[in-house]
């Protein structure tokens, strides 16, 4: 159990890192970049997306791990167990959807408690970061941009 719980902790920080770096260089560079004010919406909620997709497969990678590598519970449902279903059930776990057509055992359930926390709150900061760069690109001049 200790091992899951130092496991959340690394991952609460690595995907709050990598959330952090993606919109740290989406906020300096976005404004220099010389393409329509809906384009750089548009690169913003990509490269946000493309984060939680990085982020989403961190957690599969690592429920794999400690299930395959570690033994340490297990992922149950209609679907065998592999790092495809590890990677969905990752993403239903992140976004908060919960299917429950897979369900984890053991020590594993803190880590998907975790990941439904962490998800939850990456997701929002993503929408707090689209108002401000909406904000900041949607000014009057910019409205009436049809480029």
């Amino acid at each position: 159990m200790l091992l899951v719980a130092l496991t959340c902790v690394f991952l609460v920080a690595l995907t709050t890192l990598i959330h952090y770096e993606v919109l740290r260089v989406l906020s300096t560079k976005l404004p220099a970049l010389g393409i329509p004010s809906r384009g750089k919406l548009l690169v913003l909620i990509f490269a946000a997306f493309a984060a939680h997709i990085v982020e989403i497969a961190v957690y599969g990678m690592t429920i794999y791990a400690l299930v395959e590598g570690a033994g340490i519970g297990t992922l149950r449902g209609a679907a065998n167990f592999s790092l495809l279903n590890c990677f969905y059930f990752s993403a239903e776990t992140y976004t908060t959807l919960g299917f429950g057509d897979l369900t984890p055992s053991g020590p594993i359930r803190l880590l998907a408690g975790i990941e439904s926390l962490n998800g939850l709150l990456l997701i929002g900061w993503t929408a707090t970061a689209t108002y401000v760069a909406m904000e900041r690109f949607w000014t009057p001049a910019s409205n009436g941009d049809r480029t």
